[in-house]
C-alpha cells in the first residue's frame, strides 16, 4: 500500500470541538481523582488521576499543535509547520513513560506495606472515571487513524479505561476481602501497562524526526523503480524522508543516458510520475548528471561528509 493510504480524516473544526470536550472531561476528572484518591488513602485512584493528568497535558499540546500545523509554510519554516504534531507525539509519550516510572517506584514501595484504603469511594470515582474514559477514547478514535499525534493521544485514554476497570475491580477486592495489597499491585500493573504503550509507539515520532525513511517504504524498490525508468543509467546520494506524517519526500543525483539527456523533461515526468503512483512521494527533488560528468564512487544512500555537490 503506498504510504498515507487508507487515512479517514474529520474536518479541523470538528476534531477541535472533539479534542476541547476531551479536555475539560479530563480536567474535572482529575481533580475528582486527586481528591478522592487523597480521601480514600488509594494510590491506584491517584494513579489514574496522574494518567488522567497527563492525558488532559497531552490533549492541551495536540490541541495547540494542530493549530500551528495549520500555517502555511513560510521563509522561517519552509516545510510547513505540519512536523509540530509530531514533536508532540514524543511529547506525549515522554511523559507516559516518566509517569509510568514513578507509578511503578511508588506501587512498589507500598506494596511492602500496604495502607487502610476506603474502597467504596475507589469503585465510585473508578466508575465515573471509566465513563469518562471511554467517552475521551471514543472522541479521538475516528480521528486518530490519520495522525501519530491524536493516536498518542487516544492510546493515552485507551489505556485509562483499562487502568478505571482495574482500579473498580480492585476497590470491589478491598471491600469484599479487606486485600489491601491489591491497590498498590493494580497501580504496578498500570505503570507496567503505560509503560508497553508508550515503548511500542514512541519509535514512529523518534524515527520522523530523525529524517528516517517511512517506515513501510522499501527504499531498494523506490532505487530499482528509478534505474528501470527509460533514460536513466544510474542513481547515487538518495535520501528518503517524511516531510510531516504522511508526505514522502526524495531528493537523489540521477545519470542519464545520452537519449536520456536529449530528452531530459520527458524523464524526469516519467520519474515524478512513478514515485508519485507507485510510492506516494509527494515531493522528490531530482538532480540530473550527464554520464561523462557523473560523481565517481558516490554513495547510493545519503551522501559523503562535506560533498557540496549533493545539496545543491
Amino acid at each position: 500500500m503506498p504510504h498515507g493510504e487508507g487515512h479517514t480524516h474529520l474536518d479541523a473544526s470538528s476534531g477541535d470541538r472533539r479534542v476541547s470536550l476531551a479536555i475539560w472531561a479530563n480536567a474535572l476528572l482529575t481533580v475528582a481523582q486527586i481528591i478522592g484518591g487523597l480521601l480514600s488513602g488509594s494510590l491506584a485512584l491517584i494513579a489514574d488521576a496522574l494518567h488522567n493528568f497527563s492525558d488532559m497535558a497531552s490533549l492541551v499540546i495536540a490541541f495547540a499543535a494542530r493549530k500551528i500545523a495549520r500555517r502555511p509554510a513560510d521563509a522561517a519554516m519552509t516545510f510547513g509547520y505540519g512536523r509540530i504534531e509530531i514533536v508532540a507525539a514524543l511529547i506525549n509519550y515522554t511523559t507516559l513513560i516518566l509517569i509510568g516510572v514513578y507509578l511503578l517506584y511508588e506501587g512498589g514501595m507500598r506494596l511492602i506495606n500496604p495502607p487502610q484504603v476506603a474502597g467504596w469511594t475507589v469503585v465510585i470515582l473508578g466508575g465515573v472515571a471509566l465513563v469518562i474514559d471511554t467517552l475521551t477514547a471514543f472522541l479521538t478514535w475516528s480521528m486518530q487513524k490519520g495522525s501519530v499525534n491524536i493516536r498518542a493521544l487516544f492510546l493515552h485514554n485507551l489505556s485509562d479505561a483499562l487502568a478505571s476497570v482495574a482500579v473498580i475491580v480492585g476497590g470491589t477486592l478491598i471491600l469484599l476481602y479487606d486485600l489491601r495489597w491489591v491497590d498498590p499491585a493494580i497501580t504496578i500493573g498500570i505503570a507496567l501497562y503505560i509503560l508497553y504503550l508508550a515503548a511500542t509507539e514512541i519509535g514512529g515520532p523518534i524515527r520522523t524526526l530523525m529524517l528516517g525513511s517511512p517506515p513501510d517504504m522499501d527504499g531498494d524498490a523506490v532505487v530499482r523503480t528509478l534505474r528501470e525508468t527509460e533514460g536513466v543509467q544510474d542513481v547515487h546520494h538518495v535520501h528518503l524522508w517524511q516531510m510531516q506524517e504522511h508526505d514522502a519526500a526524495l531528493d537523489c543525483h540521477v545519470i542519464l543516458t545520452d537519449q536520456g539527456w536529449r530528452s531530459i523533461e520527458a524523464v524526469k515526468a516519467a520519474i515524478k510520475h512513478r514515485l508519485s503512483e507507485q510510492f506516494a512521494i509527494s515531493h522528490s527533488t531530482l538532480e540530473f548528471e550527464r554520464p561523462d560528468h557523473a560523481h565517481q564512487g558516490a554513495r547510493l544512500f545519503g551522501h559523503e561528509k562535506g560533498d557540496l555537490s549533493s545539496r545543491l
